[in-house]
């Protein structure tokens, strides 16, 4: 972790900040620290003092805000909480906004390799979350084609655009998987 070198962070230029840069993923512009500075209106330097390089900037907008719009959270039971966080994390990506965001940090992804790193860890943010979901109830059975499943359909549905993603999928997703992982050996 860095060590502070200097003021405080200021709460509303942090927000204004990573506000600018999913704008800009989602408005399939170019994601620079100047284009962030100029739409959070603060300087560059501000940004700099506070993350030690763009991709940064934009992880933690995106962590952020995939962690509010869909958070792990504890039903009693596996079918409720995988229902509770597949139907929010599919209702939020399937808002315009943030499939704009999310189709627009991949489209980032192919041509610079920091984007894809921000990609990658992004993506292992949510997964990780729904491995505790899953632990939690099933500490004993292999998780990782459930997790595929639920970002593959994720995915395939937001990039190639054929069907909907949306809170009726995302319950519908998570009872397969519920089904899917109680039947697993």
């Amino acid at each position: 972790m860095r060590v502070h070198t200097g003021r405080r962070r200021n709460d509303e230029a942090r927000a204004a900040i990573l506000t600018a840069a999913t704008d800009l993923l989602a408005a399939g512009e170019p994601v620079t620290l100047g284009a962030i500075a100029g739409r959070a209106q603060v300087g560059k330097q501000t940004i700099y003092r506070w993350w030690p390089s763009k991709g940064a900037v934009v992880l933690e907008a995106m962590t952020e805000r995939a962690r509010s719009l869909a958070p792990t959270t504890s039903t009693g039971y596996l079918e409720g909480d995988l229902e509770a966080f597949i139907a929010a994390t599919f209702a939020a990506a399937g808002t315009p906004e943030y499939t704009a965001t999310l189709r627009g940090i991949v489209s980032e992804a192919l041509r610079d390799e920091h984007a894809a790193a921000v990609l990658a860890e992004f993506t292992a943010d949510r997964r990780e979350q729904l491995y505790l979901i899953i632990e939690r109830w099933l500490p004993d059975v292999a998780a990782d084609l459930a997790v595929d499943q639920v970002y593959g359909v994720l995915w395939y549905r937001l990039l190639i655009g054929h069907a909907e993603v949306d809170e009726a999928t995302g319950r519908q997703l998570a009872a397969t998987i519920a089904a899917q992982l109680r039947a697993a050996p």
